[in-house]
Protein backbone atom coordinates (compact mmCIF):
# COMPACT_ATOMS: atom_id res chain seq x y z
CA UNK A 1 0.00 0.00 0.00
CA UNK A 2 1.50 3.07 -1.19
CA UNK A 3 1.80 5.71 1.83
CA UNK A 4 0.06 8.27 0.41
CA UNK A 5 -3.20 6.52 -0.07
CA UNK A 6 -3.66 6.40 3.93
CA UNK A 7 -4.22 9.87 3.90
CA UNK A 8 -6.99 9.64 1.07
CA UNK A 9 -10.25 9.56 3.11
CA UNK A 10 -10.53 13.35 4.95
CA UNK A 11 -14.34 13.10 5.83
CA UNK A 12 -16.78 10.40 6.51
CA UNK A 13 -20.34 10.27 6.29
CA UNK A 14 -22.37 8.98 8.93
CA UNK A 15 -25.49 6.71 7.67
CA UNK A 16 -28.16 8.65 9.35
CA UNK A 17 -31.61 6.63 10.14
CA UNK A 18 -33.31 7.75 6.91
CA UNK A 19 -33.14 10.01 3.73
CA UNK A 20 -36.96 11.04 4.00
CA UNK A 21 -36.74 14.76 4.95
CA UNK A 22 -40.30 14.31 6.93
CA UNK A 23 -39.03 11.46 8.92
CA UNK A 24 -35.78 13.05 9.56
CA UNK A 25 -37.95 16.02 11.12
CA UNK A 26 -39.41 13.52 13.13
CA UNK A 27 -36.56 12.50 14.42
CA UNK A 28 -35.12 15.21 15.59
CA UNK A 29 -37.90 16.26 17.47
CA UNK A 30 -38.11 12.73 19.10
CA UNK A 31 -34.14 12.73 20.05
CA UNK A 32 -34.31 16.34 21.07
CA UNK A 33 -37.11 15.42 23.79
CA UNK A 34 -34.58 12.93 24.57
CA UNK A 35 -31.54 15.02 24.71
CA UNK A 36 -33.34 18.02 26.92
CA UNK A 37 -34.81 14.66 29.23
CA UNK A 38 -31.63 13.75 29.85
CA UNK A 39 -29.97 17.26 30.41
CA UNK A 40 -32.81 18.43 32.90
CA UNK A 41 -32.86 14.52 35.05
CA UNK A 42 -28.95 14.59 35.30
CA UNK A 43 -28.49 18.36 36.49
CA UNK A 44 -31.38 18.01 38.51
CA UNK A 45 -29.66 15.17 40.34
CA UNK A 46 -26.75 16.57 40.41
CA UNK A 47 -27.65 19.52 42.46
CA UNK A 48 -30.08 17.65 44.64
CA UNK A 49 -26.96 15.99 45.64
CA UNK A 50 -24.71 19.21 46.29
CA UNK A 51 -27.36 20.92 47.82
CA UNK A 52 -28.52 18.57 50.60
CA UNK A 53 -26.16 18.08 53.50
CA UNK A 54 -27.22 14.49 54.12
CA UNK A 55 -26.93 13.13 50.41
CA UNK A 56 -23.50 15.07 49.80
CA UNK A 57 -22.12 13.88 52.65
CA UNK A 58 -23.13 10.21 51.91
CA UNK A 59 -21.02 7.36 49.65
CA UNK A 60 -23.65 6.49 47.21
CA UNK A 61 -25.20 9.73 46.45
CA UNK A 62 -21.75 11.06 45.59
CA UNK A 63 -20.79 8.22 43.48
CA UNK A 64 -24.75 8.90 42.18
CA UNK A 65 -23.96 12.44 41.40
CA UNK A 66 -20.50 11.49 39.22
CA UNK A 67 -22.95 8.82 37.66
CA UNK A 68 -25.24 11.36 36.42
CA UNK A 69 -22.22 13.72 35.13
CA UNK A 70 -20.79 10.94 33.07
CA UNK A 71 -24.49 10.17 31.43
CA UNK A 72 -23.92 13.78 30.42
CA UNK A 73 -21.02 13.59 28.94
CA UNK A 74 -21.70 10.34 27.56
CA UNK A 75 -25.13 11.63 25.71
CA UNK A 76 -23.49 14.76 24.42
CA UNK A 77 -20.21 12.99 22.60
CA UNK A 78 -22.64 11.79 19.91
CA UNK A 79 -26.46 13.24 20.08
CA UNK A 80 -25.96 17.03 19.01
CA UNK A 81 -24.03 15.64 16.32
CA UNK A 82 -26.95 13.21 15.34
CA UNK A 83 -29.30 16.53 16.03
CA UNK A 84 -27.58 18.75 13.33
CA UNK A 85 -27.08 15.58 11.03
CA UNK A 86 -31.20 15.36 11.09
CA UNK A 87 -30.76 18.93 9.33
CA UNK A 88 -27.74 18.44 7.20
CA UNK A 89 -28.51 16.43 4.27
CA UNK A 90 -24.55 15.20 4.29
CA UNK A 91 -24.32 14.19 7.20
CA UNK A 92 -20.32 14.63 7.05
CA UNK A 93 -18.07 14.37 9.73
CA UNK A 94 -14.60 15.05 9.35
CA UNK A 95 -11.57 12.36 10.20
CA UNK A 96 -10.41 14.21 12.75
CA UNK A 97 -13.36 15.19 14.07
CA UNK A 98 -14.34 11.16 14.03
CA UNK A 99 -11.47 10.10 16.24
CA UNK A 100 -12.28 12.75 18.92
CA UNK A 101 -16.06 11.31 18.78
CA UNK A 102 -14.93 7.76 18.95
CA UNK A 103 -11.72 8.58 21.70
CA UNK A 104 -14.40 10.45 23.99
CA UNK A 105 -16.92 7.66 23.81
CA UNK A 106 -14.91 5.70 24.66
CA UNK A 107 -13.49 7.52 27.61
CA UNK A 108 -16.36 8.32 28.70
CA UNK A 109 -18.42 5.14 28.59
CA UNK A 110 -15.49 2.79 30.04
CA UNK A 111 -15.04 5.17 32.95
CA UNK A 112 -18.57 4.83 33.29
CA UNK A 113 -18.42 0.76 33.22
CA UNK A 114 -15.85 1.42 36.34
CA UNK A 115 -17.94 3.96 38.08
CA UNK A 116 -20.95 1.21 37.74
CA UNK A 117 -18.51 -0.82 39.67
CA UNK A 118 -17.27 1.15 42.21
CA UNK A 119 -21.07 1.17 42.94
CA UNK A 120 -21.56 -2.13 43.13
CA UNK A 121 -18.87 -2.30 45.86
CA UNK A 122 -20.05 0.67 47.95
CA UNK A 123 -23.84 -1.16 47.44
CA UNK A 124 -21.77 -4.25 48.65
CA UNK A 125 -19.83 -2.63 51.88
CA UNK A 126 -23.46 -0.94 52.99
CA UNK A 127 -25.03 -3.94 53.67
CA UNK A 128 -22.65 -6.79 54.30
CA UNK A 129 -20.60 -4.26 56.75
CA UNK A 130 -23.13 -1.62 57.80
CA UNK A 131 -21.09 -0.96 60.96
CA UNK A 132 -18.06 -0.22 58.85
CA UNK A 133 -19.15 1.60 55.90
CA UNK A 134 -18.82 4.89 56.42
CA UNK A 135 -14.85 4.50 58.18
CA UNK A 136 -14.71 2.05 54.45
CA UNK A 137 -16.10 4.12 52.30
CA UNK A 138 -14.22 7.49 53.26
CA UNK A 139 -14.94 10.77 51.11
CA UNK A 140 -11.05 10.16 50.54
CA UNK A 141 -11.48 6.76 49.31
CA UNK A 142 -14.54 7.55 46.97
CA UNK A 143 -12.41 10.37 45.60
CA UNK A 144 -9.69 8.26 44.95
CA UNK A 145 -11.92 5.40 43.05
CA UNK A 146 -14.11 8.32 40.59
CA UNK A 147 -10.27 9.51 39.92
CA UNK A 148 -9.44 5.63 39.41
CA UNK A 149 -12.58 5.11 37.00
CA UNK A 150 -11.87 8.26 34.80
CA UNK A 151 -7.96 7.10 34.53
CA UNK A 152 -9.24 3.68 33.70
CA UNK A 153 -11.77 5.33 30.87
CA UNK A 154 -8.88 6.92 29.48
CA UNK A 155 -5.99 4.27 28.91
CA UNK A 156 -9.01 2.08 27.47
CA UNK A 157 -9.85 5.05 24.81
CA UNK A 158 -5.77 6.19 24.16
CA UNK A 159 -5.47 2.08 23.59
CA UNK A 160 -8.76 1.84 20.93
CA UNK A 161 -7.62 5.06 19.15
CA UNK A 162 -3.94 4.76 19.01
CA UNK A 163 -5.27 1.14 17.20
CA UNK A 164 -7.66 3.43 15.04
CA UNK A 165 -5.21 6.08 13.99
CA UNK A 166 -2.72 3.70 12.62
CA UNK A 167 -4.95 2.52 10.19
CA UNK A 168 -5.02 3.66 6.40
CA UNK A 169 -8.44 4.70 4.84
CA UNK A 170 -8.38 5.19 1.07
CA UNK A 171 -11.24 3.44 -0.01
CA UNK A 172 -15.43 3.62 1.40
CA UNK A 173 -16.11 6.16 3.71
CA UNK A 174 -19.90 5.71 4.78
CA UNK A 175 -19.66 4.90 8.18
CA UNK A 176 -22.58 2.25 9.18
CA UNK A 177 -24.31 4.04 12.05
CA UNK A 178 -24.80 7.91 13.76
CA UNK A 179 -21.47 8.24 15.52
CA UNK A 180 -17.55 7.26 15.02
CA UNK A 181 -17.46 4.13 16.76
CA UNK A 182 -14.29 1.29 16.45
CA UNK A 183 -16.77 -1.39 14.63
CA UNK A 184 -17.83 0.25 12.24
CA UNK A 185 -14.93 2.83 11.43
CA UNK A 186 -12.04 -0.23 11.21
CA UNK A 187 -14.25 -1.76 8.77
CA UNK A 188 -13.48 0.98 6.26
CA UNK A 189 -9.96 0.46 6.49
CA UNK A 190 -7.66 -0.41 3.03
CA UNK A 191 -5.86 -3.00 5.12
CA UNK A 192 -6.22 -6.39 7.12
CA UNK A 193 -7.66 -5.47 10.54
CA UNK A 194 -7.92 -9.01 11.82
CA UNK A 195 -5.48 -8.93 14.51
CA UNK A 196 -6.90 -4.97 15.20
CA UNK A 197 -9.73 -6.64 15.64
CA UNK A 198 -9.05 -9.46 18.06
CA UNK A 199 -6.90 -6.84 19.72
CA UNK A 200 -10.08 -4.48 20.38
CA UNK A 201 -12.60 -6.97 21.03
CA UNK A 202 -9.77 -8.23 23.73
CA UNK A 203 -9.71 -4.61 25.19
CA UNK A 204 -13.56 -3.35 25.10
CA UNK A 205 -15.78 -7.17 25.06
CA UNK A 206 -13.40 -7.56 28.09
CA UNK A 207 -13.63 -4.39 30.21
CA UNK A 208 -17.40 -4.54 29.86
CA UNK A 209 -17.89 -8.40 30.10
CA UNK A 210 -15.94 -8.74 33.37
CA UNK A 211 -17.57 -5.43 34.65
CA UNK A 212 -20.79 -6.97 34.04
CA UNK A 213 -19.48 -10.12 35.66
CA UNK A 214 -18.08 -8.92 39.08
CA UNK A 215 -21.41 -6.46 38.87
CA UNK A 216 -23.75 -9.59 38.86
CA UNK A 217 -21.47 -11.74 41.21
CA UNK A 218 -21.47 -8.49 43.71
CA UNK A 219 -25.16 -8.77 43.90
CA UNK A 220 -25.56 -12.21 43.99
CA UNK A 221 -22.93 -12.43 46.97
CA UNK A 222 -24.96 -9.29 49.15
CA UNK A 223 -28.04 -11.99 48.68
CA UNK A 224 -26.58 -14.95 50.32
CA UNK A 225 -24.97 -13.40 52.97
CA UNK A 226 -28.10 -11.94 54.02
CA UNK A 227 -30.19 -14.83 55.80
CA UNK A 228 -33.32 -13.17 56.17
CA UNK A 229 -36.08 -12.98 54.20
CA UNK A 230 -36.74 -9.41 54.66
CA UNK A 231 -33.28 -8.72 54.96
CA UNK A 232 -33.21 -10.11 51.11
CA UNK A 233 -36.56 -7.82 50.48
CA UNK A 234 -34.73 -4.73 51.91
CA UNK A 235 -31.21 -5.49 49.50
CA UNK A 236 -33.12 -5.88 46.35
CA UNK A 237 -35.02 -2.75 46.83
CA UNK A 238 -31.91 -0.95 47.44
CA UNK A 239 -29.97 -2.76 44.68
CA UNK A 240 -32.87 -2.77 42.39
CA UNK A 241 -31.86 0.39 40.90
CA UNK A 242 -28.44 -0.78 40.17
CA UNK A 243 -29.64 -3.67 38.67
CA UNK A 244 -31.72 -1.94 36.14
CA UNK A 245 -29.02 0.46 35.04
CA UNK A 246 -26.43 -2.50 34.73
CA UNK A 247 -28.67 -4.09 32.45
CA UNK A 248 -29.48 -1.38 30.50
CA UNK A 249 -25.88 -0.19 29.78
CA UNK A 250 -23.84 -3.43 29.89
CA UNK A 251 -26.27 -5.59 27.76
CA UNK A 252 -25.88 -3.37 24.66
CA UNK A 253 -22.04 -2.61 25.17
CA UNK A 254 -21.69 -6.56 25.48
CA UNK A 255 -23.51 -7.13 22.31
CA UNK A 256 -21.47 -4.23 20.37
CA UNK A 257 -18.34 -5.14 21.52
CA UNK A 258 -17.63 -8.84 22.56
CA UNK A 259 -18.15 -10.17 19.67
CA UNK A 260 -16.22 -9.92 15.85
CA UNK A 261 -17.34 -6.80 14.02
CA UNK A 262 -19.64 -7.52 11.96
CA UNK A 263 -22.56 -5.59 11.42
CA UNK A 264 -25.97 -7.04 12.54
CA UNK A 265 -29.46 -4.76 11.15
CA UNK A 266 -30.34 -4.08 15.19
CA UNK A 267 -26.90 -2.12 15.32
CA UNK A 268 -28.01 1.32 15.38
CA UNK A 269 -31.25 0.54 17.68
CA UNK A 270 -28.59 -0.80 20.11
CA UNK A 271 -26.74 2.04 19.98
CA UNK A 272 -29.35 4.05 20.64
CA UNK A 273 -29.99 1.98 23.67
CA UNK A 274 -26.86 2.49 25.34
CA UNK A 275 -26.03 6.16 24.10
CA UNK A 276 -29.19 7.96 24.73
CA UNK A 277 -31.51 6.14 26.51
CA UNK A 278 -29.79 4.93 28.93
CA UNK A 279 -28.30 8.50 30.07
CA UNK A 280 -32.11 9.56 29.61
CA UNK A 281 -33.52 6.92 32.01
CA UNK A 282 -31.24 6.96 34.85
CA UNK A 283 -32.16 9.59 36.26
CA UNK A 284 -35.95 8.69 36.64
CA UNK A 285 -34.54 5.33 37.88
CA UNK A 286 -32.71 6.31 40.94
CA UNK A 287 -35.73 9.34 41.81
CA UNK A 288 -38.35 7.10 40.94
CA UNK A 289 -37.40 4.36 43.38
CA UNK A 290 -35.21 5.91 46.03
CA UNK A 291 -37.10 8.00 48.58
CA UNK A 292 -34.14 10.32 50.14
CA UNK A 293 -33.87 11.54 46.53
CA UNK A 294 -37.27 12.08 46.16
CA UNK A 295 -37.16 13.91 49.48
CA UNK A 296 -34.68 16.00 48.63
CA UNK A 297 -36.07 17.36 45.40
CA UNK A 298 -39.18 17.89 47.49
CA UNK A 299 -37.30 20.12 49.59
CA UNK A 300 -35.02 21.75 46.98
CA UNK A 301 -38.01 22.61 45.05
CA UNK A 302 -39.63 23.93 47.84
CA UNK A 303 -37.03 26.29 49.12
CA UNK A 304 -36.30 27.71 45.44
CA UNK A 305 -40.65 28.61 45.59
CA UNK A 306 -40.23 30.40 48.71
CA UNK A 307 -37.15 32.59 47.90
CA UNK A 308 -39.01 33.13 44.39
CA UNK A 309 -42.53 33.99 46.68
CA UNK A 310 -39.65 36.28 48.75
CA UNK A 311 -38.73 38.40 46.10
CA UNK A 312 -42.40 38.87 44.46
CA UNK A 313 -43.52 40.33 47.79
Amino acid sequence: MDENQTEVVTDFVLAGFSETPSIEAGLFVLFLFFYMSTWVGNVLIMVTVASDNYLNSSPMYFLLGNLSFLDLCYSTVTTPKLLADFLDNDKLIRYDQCIVQLFFLHFVGAAEMFLLTVMAYDRYVAICRPLHYTTIMSRGLCCVLVAASWMGGFLHSTVQTILTIHLPFCGPNQVDNFFCDVPPVIKLACADTFVIELLMVSNSGLISTSSFVVLVSSYSTILVKIGSKEGRQKALSTCGSHLMVVTLFFGPCIFIYARPFSTFSVDKMVSVLYNIITPMLNPLIYTLRNKEVKSAMQKLWDRNVLTWKKQET
